[in-house]
């Protein structure tokens, strides 16, 4: 009988090149403090998940990175994209889908040989309730803490976790 597939964490390099394609600049992508949503720091939470609809990764960005992302990928003035941040707290409804534009394109980052296929079920905006089972994984043990400028943009934190 073998092992099951086990979903791996990527490395800091392919986190930095997957973002630096994506918003068509290069980003500086740095050892970082676990991103955890608190009252006052909302996050964003995009859930993976493998053929069998298991939960198999989280992606977990600030406020600040889920804007800037999204904002860059768009590609939308970063003074507004500063203001949902600094001012408004959210998202507005056009850097949430560029958001989840983003966290679709990040699931390639655990789709490496001898892993189980992981794709994008949901997209947690940041101030969303997230569902219990999900917060509950958020606090594991086995995650990638990054800080990550878009340049621009400005800076954020990313945690990529898996249960």
């Amino acid at each position: 009988m073998t092992a099951p597939l086990a979903v791996v964490l990527p490395n800091i390099k392919d986190v930095k090149d997957m973002l630096s394609g994506l918003v068509g600049k290069p980003v500086n992508v740095a050892p970082g403090a676990p991103v955890t949503p608190t009252e006052r720091s909302p996050v964003s939470v995009a859930v993976y998940v493998d053929p069998q609809m298991n939960t198999n990764a989280l992606c977990v960005m600030d406020l600040a990175l889920s804007a800037y992302t999204g904002g860059a990928l768009a590609l939308l003035p970063p003074g507004g994209c500063q203001d949902a941040v600094e001012e408004d707290g959210e998202l507005t409804s056009m850097l949430t889908e560029a958001l989840h534009e983003v966290v679709n394109v990040l699931s390639a980052l655990f789709n490496v040989p001898g892993a189980p296929h992981s794709k994008l079920h949901k997209l947690f905006a940041p101030g969303d309730d997230v569902d219990g089972d999900i917060a509950g994984m958020l606090a594991a043990f086995n995650r990638l803490d990054l800080a990550v400028e878009v340049p621009g943009y400005g800076k954020g934190g990313l945690s990529l976790v898996i249960p």
